[in-house]
């Protein structure tokens, strides 16, 4: 487990639901990665970078809502900018995405 956290931490990490709408390879990448365009609802649309290319095709990943952090800063990913973090599992080397039960309005709290 790592180091506990009280509850005014969790509270500054603005989880949210999403859809991808445009995935692309990421051949500049140092791992296989795809660059994810992914829209927030209100929030707007934001892009990602993400190493999920063993587990997910382009075609599987187009219209799926996932869970992400949208307030971390912009991250310089090779000649990428990374401007939130897609959520996922690690089992082993792989990654599986977070996503809701049921579909849910783009930009939608996690809680």
């Amino acid at each position: 487990m790592s180091k506990q956290i009280n509850f005014e931490d969790f509270i500054k990490v603005d989880l949210r639901v999403g859809n991808i709408i445009k995935v692309n390879y990421f051949p500049e990448a140092r791992q296989p990665a795809y660059q994810l365009t992914i829209d927030f609802g209100e929030l707007g649309i934001k892009k990602s970078s993400a190493q999920i290319t063993k587990l997910y095709t382009k075609e599987e990943l187009l219209n799926r809502q996932i869970v992400a952090v949208v307030n971390f800063p912009k991250k310089q990913i090779a000649n990428f900018m990374s401007e939130c973090l897609v959520m996922g599992a690690v089992n082993g080397n792989d990654v599986m995405l977070l996503k809701p039960e049921q579909m849910v309005k783009n930009g939608s709290t996690v809680s």
